[in-house]
């Protein structure tokens, strides 16, 4: 291929994938603010906990600000031709991916240690859990967990016991039960109360403690994770490569690259 072309090539690729990722930012941040000023009615349709909710629009917003800021340097950059742009768009990407293998590395090394405060953390919630609603964060959150996960407790029901291994009133959290079914009234499944249900019925609780939910959920879709892992870590690799390129080989005239034939 001619160099010039490559290089044109080069250009074009970054500038329209990184314009893509522009457009991908701005709306995360804008998806982000929507659900920071309409939690009402995100928390009413999916059911969620406004705290839940919070903590997703944090997190959209900001991953949708490093994208934009990422796709504008990466586009005017690459357009401009202006190294200095491009630079910052490398650091910056190399950054985010030694940020990801160190992630990984520590949670898979760390992995018991880690399951072990969380499981600490979740004794603690329990204690802690209000005998009437509604609860405040972060319990409000962990109801949200067993609802989704249809589990109850780290370990099982067994941790919503007193201390001593005895129940006692109101030992069950409400979000531990299956929710009542719909009715002709209501098409969609009622509400469960917030704080504890004493009078509980054993079937009607979730039998299977949260960390044995995760382990099945990460059992299931290992392949799927591991996959976008690894997708997302070569098209990061891949962007790195070609920005870099420009750098090293941009010239008005193209003169350096060819004098490198």
């Amino acid at each position: 291929m001619n160099p010039k072309s490559c290089l044109g090539f080069t250009k074009c690729f970054l500038f329209l994938f990184n314009l893509f990722f522009f457009a991908l930012g701005s709306l995360l941040v804008a998806f982000g603010l929507w659900i920071l000023f309409d939690r009402q009615s995100f928390a009413a349709v999916l059911g969620s906990p406004l705290y839940s909710l919070q903590v997703w629009s944090y997190a959209f917003s900001g991953v949708g600000i490093v994208t934009m800021l990422l796709g504008f340097l990466g586009c005017l950059g690459a357009l401009k031709e202006i190294k200095a742009m491009l630079l910052l768009y490398f650091g910056i990407l190399l950054l985010l991916f030694a940020a990801q293998i160190t992630v990984g590395v520590i949670v898979y090394t760390q992995r018991i240690t880690l399951a072990t405060k969380v499981a600490t953390y979740v004794q603690e919630l329990i204690q802690g859990y209000p005998a009437q609603g509604p609860p405040k964060d972060p319990y409000e959150s962990w109801d949200a967990v067993q609802q989704q996960l249809r589990c109850c407790g780290w370990n099982g029901p067994q941790d919503w016991n007193d201390p001593d291994g005895s129940p006692g009133d109101g030992a069950i959290a409400c979000s531990c039960l299956e929710a009542p079914a719909p009715n002709s009234t209501h098409k969609s499944r009622l509400a469960l109360p917030h704080g504890r249900c004493p009078t509980a019925a054993p079937q009607d609780i979730f039998p299977m403690g949260c960390a044995e939910s995760v382990q099945g959920w990460l059992a299931e879709n290992l392949v799927t994770v591991v996959g976008v892992c690894l997708g997302i870590g070569l098209l990061e690799l891949c962007l790195l490569m070609l920005s870099m390129f420009l750098v090293r080989n941009l010239d008005p005239d193209y003169e350096k690259l060819l004098r490198g034939l």
